[in-house]
């Protein structure tokens, strides 16, 4: 991770970015993710908490996390599920198994839910989907689909079917980094258009990026930050590279935890500082790195997490990185533990309520205006 100047005022660019979105040149937002002292560091995490509460209030919205199958038909070099990968015992949920974790969310207070799989593309795939969302439907949960890159149709029929959210992380806005960790096959370029294309069809978009990747620069942080501003995303969903030793990434990979917690908390601060009302999900990975990880990231100014409510049984077949946490942890363990957690820091979890991204509802009211 190259470094960048210090011939930057950090007290003046806080109150630059404290005082409206998208105030920070890349230059600046690069130094910011570079900060490395703990003084400065608790600085640029207090200010982007004060942003959160500011836009978002306090509080965390919840999504309960279904992970609905590892059959995954891409190749990422760094991905623990890739298509390749001949040690990972396979699974895919059926719909019974689905409706049943999304009505365990809703007993345990989550009004969201989250159907995350492999990537998969086919038109049985598509209805499959379809009939799981009508399901669902009757429950009243928000849902977001995180099923990788899709024609536009297909996006369009499910979000007919019901889905209101889609996330789909670009994992660097840079085309030649994003060419050293995907094979050939995989196209920078259609995924940036899936990203259009979902805006199109009238979803609350989502995207992100992994930090600390081989490569990967704090110019390069800071234009990803510019790439969500660029595309008008509503939610991110980002986190800390760490290598699977399955992987072609994960073999010999040097790997300093410490450091990619540190950027990946850094980064939650300064696109929270540069972007204000989008919603910023603190990611399980954090917690891989850290126990109170996902604190950590609501504490750099993140309003979202998403506890699993996917049958223990299935949790270490869908290991996209190494050190993946709550792999025994029951749903209903899972909320108490959140609840203690969030309580220590002056947080709770928003139950009851669907925390649409604010960002979003801004976006659609300038919409109705025009």
């Amino acid at each position: 991770m190259s470094g960048t100047g210090s011939t930057y005022n950090l007290d003046d660019l806080l109150d630059r970015a404290l005082s409206s979105p998208l105030a920070l040149s890349s230059g600046e937002m690069a130094y910011l993710l570079s900060l490395g002292d703990d003084a400065d560091v608790a600085k640029l995490h207090a200010a982007a908490r004060s942003v959160k509460l500011k836009c978002c209030g306090r509080g965390v919205s919840v999504r309960g996390l279904v992970e609905a199958g590892n059959i995954c038909a891409k190749d990422c070099l760094y991905c623990g599920i890739r298509k390749s990968n001949a040690e990972v015992e396979r699974y895919s949920l059926d719909a019974d198994s689905i409706v049943a974790a999304a009505q365990e969310a809703k007993s345990l207070g989550y009004a969201s839910l989250v159907i995350q799989s492999g990537e998969i593309e086919s038109e049985a795939h598509t209805q499959f989907i379809e009939t799981v969302l009508g399901r669902i439907k009757p429950l009243d949960l928000g849902v977001t689909l995180s099923l990788g890159e899709q024609t536009e149709e297909v996006y369009a029929r499910w979000r007919e079917a019901g889905a209101e959210r889609y996330l789909l992380r670009i994992e660097t806005s840079d085309p030649a980094l994003y060419a050293t960790i995907h094979p050939a096959e995989c196209r920078w370029e259609r995924r940036a258009e899936c990203l259009r294309a979902l805006r199109r069809t009238g979803y609350q978009v989502g995207t992100g990026v992994m930090c600390a990747l081989p490569g990967q620069t704090f110019a390069s942080l800071a234009h990803d930050i510019e790439f969500y501003g660029g595309i008008d995303a509503d939610m991110i969903g980002m986190g800390p590279y760490i290598p699977h030793p399955s992987t072609p990434l994960g073999q010999n990979a040097q790997f300093d935890p410490k450091r990619a917690l540190s950027l990946a908390l850094n980064m939650i601060a300064v696109t929270r500082l540069y972007l204000h009302d989008i919603n910023i999900a603190a990611a399980t990975a954090l917690q891989a790195l850290a126990d109170d990880g996902r604190e950590r990231g609501v504490m750099a100014g993140a309003n979202v997490i998403m506890p699993n409510v996917t049958d223990t049984r299935y949790r270490r077949a869908y290991k996209l990185y190494s050190n993946k946490p709550c792999l025994d942890e029951a749903a209903t363990m899972c909320r108490a533990c959140l609840d203690r957690r969030l309580a220590a820091i002056g947080e709770e979890l928003l139950l009851g309520q669907r925390g649409d991204s604010p960002h979003f509802h801004r976006r659609m009211d300038k919409c109705l205006k025009a």
